[in-house]
């Protein structure tokens, strides 16, 4: 299968709606969970409150992240910035801040393209694209070890991870920092 990967920005925002959508079963979240203070009433927010949240990401120019596409179709996302931005991440997970570390925070695959390699070529793009533009950390906070229901992944696949050489750093509870050195 042939995918092609492409940094989020604007001309994206309607790819991102259409793979974060019900069609999909994903359509509260848009994944704005690490933009928000905390969790405290996170379950209680309404799918609106965070399509506007996004929609003010978008406004202000905010690039976080990846989509991965087959057949010009947006099929799956991987959330990607400088960690320090997503303060809800880097305040839980880490000790000191780290402008020149940058963090996944969240996958999504549509049901359809799961068990297809999305993660897989994300992880990969996102890695080379980080890379080429001179990045040196990147961060990723898995869940639980081994296999995990789909609604549990939703911070990717600690296997996956260790497949492209992150290191485990320390552990927080039920989730494990892992770090990868990109120079």
């Amino acid at each position: 299968m042939q995918f092609e990967v492409r940094r989020l920005d604007a001309a994206a925002r309607e790819d991102f709606f259409r793979l974060h959508s019900a069609a999909n079963e994903h359509d509260w979240c848009f994944c704005v969970a690490w933009w928000v203070e905390s969790f405290a009433g996170w379950g209680e927010r309404r799918a609106d409150q965070n399509r506007a949240l996004r929609e003010a990401l978008f406004a202000r120019g905010e690039s976080d992240g990846y989509l991965l596409y087959a057949a010009g179709e947006p099929v799956a996302w991987c959330q990607c910035a400088p960690r320090d931005r997503l303060a809800h991440l880097a305040g839980r997970y880490t000790e000191d801040p780290n402008p020149g570390a940058f963090a996944l925070g969240c996958f999504f695959t549509a049901p359809a393209w799961r068990e297809k390699g999305c993660a897989r070529a994300l992880l990969s793009a996102v890695i080379a694209d980080l890379r080429s533009r001179g990045v040196k950390r990147l961060e990723a906070f898995p869940r639980g070890a081994g296999r995990l229901p789909d609604g549990e992944v939703w911070t990717g696949p600690a296997g996956l991870y260790a497949e492209f050489g992150f290191q485990a750093e320390a552990v927080f509870g039920s989730v494990t920092r892992y770090a990868l050195a990109l120079a």
